[in-house]
């Protein structure tokens, strides 16, 4: 094989074997989906309990970058602390262990039969259920990586000029921290730790690095990784910053501590490595885990202190806006599909707080004073509207990469934040109402309030059956949320006439009557916006009135 071939095929190998990377993990994370969730919503101030959330997801979704990224969103979104993103961005680096683990098992007889899996994966995928094509996807990936390792392996085993090429070189640089450097560099290069240590690996296993060279290449790699996080926290908060830069420190520390015992004692460390059975290969991936293992022990006691240092050199930026945010929500979920509907709900549901609160201020404004209430109004309305338009994009953005099941329920989503808008620019019309009615000088009749407060009550029980209906699909809810919607609508007509009776009988002033109506009117539009957010979770594509059929036929 000519030297030009073989380097053709190394890179063939190396792309090969990242994808199966990727596809591994993509299915894995989509089959995972709930136990990503539950895994999540362990996250609590136990710092043990944290390492765990964070070897366990790394274990799913197979990326201790993919973790950190995830991590540094939740953290930008104010719904974790530093202190928890800490033990999980420490937990990720034990979990993205078991792809170094995965890939040593090239030396054993089982990796030609792997292989295979990439085949009977790719006829899975074919299948039109989910499920079957997110196993294919899993088969497929797994059997990808050994493919890769094969090809990687066989352009060194096959052309010794670049197989000597190799030992030359790293013969050459056989320098620790220059290795560390070119671990770093390669894997911020690929953006993936898991991938470079799979290569070292298969480069150990082919005699193109030696196992002591190779355990330097491998701790730079631990600090390359950290290269995504960097990136990802660009242009979010403070809080997101310091996440990042926690994430480097543990890694060049454990790095530091780790080449200052390795680099006089590389042969004795090498000699015990050799003890591990397996092989090269095994005894390099098992230097990973206990790299991590040991960095994680080592430094899960001084959580306060990292948190403490990285508040120091990264402090609060002065007088600085910083409510153009969305509470739940960040970019960085898109990572992670199934986490970042979950959050999207959280979301969606933190809109409707602010629409419903928006509606009971502005009916208390009738009956008060109302301009101490158009601050407050006017606030949540600017949120409201931010949130419907930034969520909106991130729902886009999102849609191609779930499931079916869950692209309908982002289609749902769409329709929610449509109406809970809409709800909120009538809360803010009655808000307006009451005060170009107090500066006029106007009152309606107390007859007029009482039939107005029948009204709104009934509007805001339909808020909370609505609400409870999209939090739970409870589809008994929606019969009693129809029945209330044909009150609202009756009480529509009769308090229009009652309205028009007392401007007969001279009760009522002729200037009420444009304030009165609209009132009436956007009630009764708020009752439908309300009717179509509890109906659209369960006919996200259809239309109201099908979704209505389908519930009394279940009743």
């Amino acid at each position: 094989m000519t030297v030009l071939e073989a380097v053709l095929l190394l890179l063939a190998g190396v792309g090969v074997f990242i994808a199966g990377m990727n596809m591994l993990g993509d299915g894995l994370e989509k089959s995972a989906g709930g136990g990503l969730k539950r895994l999540l919503g362990k996250i609590s101030g136990n710092r043990f309990a944290g390492v765990g959330v964070g070897a366990g997801a790394t274990a799913i979704i197979q990326s201790s970058s993919a973790t950190s990224v995830m991590v540094i969103g939740f953290v930008n979104a104010g719904i974790m602390t530093l202190f928890q993103a800490t033990a999980i961005i420490m937990g990720a680096n034990i979990g993205t262990t078991i792809t170094g683990i995965l890939v040593s098992l090239k030396s054993l007889p089982i990796a030609d039969f792997a292989m295979v899996l990439a085949f009977i994966g790719v006829m899975m995928m074919f299948i039109k259920k989910d499920k079957a094509k997110q196993i294919g996807g899993i088969l497929c990936g797994f059997g990808l990586i050994f493919v890769g390792l094969d090809l990687m392996g066989s352009s060194l085993k096959k052309c010794d000029a670049l197989n000597d090429f190799f030992k030359d070189l790293f013969t050459k640089i056989d320098f620790p921290l220059l290795l560390i450097l070119c671990g770093a560099l390669f894997t911020a290069l690929i953006q993936s730790s898991s991938a470079a240590t799979g290569i070292f690996i298969s480069m150990v296993g082919s005699g193109a690095l030696s196992l002591d060279v190779a355990l330097f290449l491998v701790l730079g790699s631990n600090i390359g990784t950290c290269i995504t996080a960097v990136l990802a926290c660009m242009g979010a908060g403070v809080n997101a910053k310091r996440t990042a830069l926690i994430h480097l420190s543990f890694n060049v520390i454990g790095t530091v501590i780790f080449t200052a015992l390795l680099w006089p004692l590389r042969a004795y460390a090498v000699q015990w490595l050799t003890q591990i059975p397996g092989g090269e290969e095994m005894q390099l991936a098992w230097f990973h885990v206990i790299f991590n293992v040991s960095t994680t022990l080592l430094l899960l006691p001084f959580i306060k202190q990292l948190v403490a240092m990285a508040t120091k050199i990264i402090p609060e930026r002065k007088a600085e806006e910083d409510n153009r945010r969305l509470k739940y929500v960040d970019e960085r979920l898109l990572t992670t599909p199934p986490v970042a509907i979950m959050q999207v709900k959280k979301e969606v549901e933190y809109m409707a707080d602010l629409a419903k609160a928006n509606l009971e201020k502005s009916f208390e404004a009738n009956f008060g004073v109302a301009k101490e209430y158009e601050s407050e109004i006017a606030e949540r309305e600017s949120t409201i509207n931010f949130t419907n338009k930034t969520l909106t994009r991130f729902l886009i953005k999102l849609s191609p990469l779930v499931d079916n099941q869950n692209e309908k329920r982002i289609g749902a989503y769409f329709h929610v934040l449509n109406d809970l808008e809409r709800i909120g620019d009538h809360a803010e019309n009655f808000g307006e109402i009451a005060s170009e009615m107090q500066e006029k000088g106007l009152a309606f009749s107390s007859v007029a309030v009482e039939e107005l407060k029948t009204m709104q009550e009934k509007v805001l029980r339909m808020f909370a059956i609505a609400t409870e209906v999209f939090d739970g699909r409870n589809a008994e809810k929606l019969t009693e949320l129809t029945a209330l919607e044909n009150e609202v609508d009756a009480l529509k007509r009769e308090l229009t006439a009652n309205h028009y009776k007392r401007l007969a009988d001279g009760e009522c002033k002729i200037e009420h009557s444009p304030y009165f109506s609209s009132t009436v009117a956007g009630l009764e539009r708020v009752a439908d916006h309300l009717v179509n957010v509890g109906y659209s979770i369960l006919n996200p594509t259809g239309s109201q009135s099908d979704a209505k059929i389908a519930v009394k036929a279940e009743n």
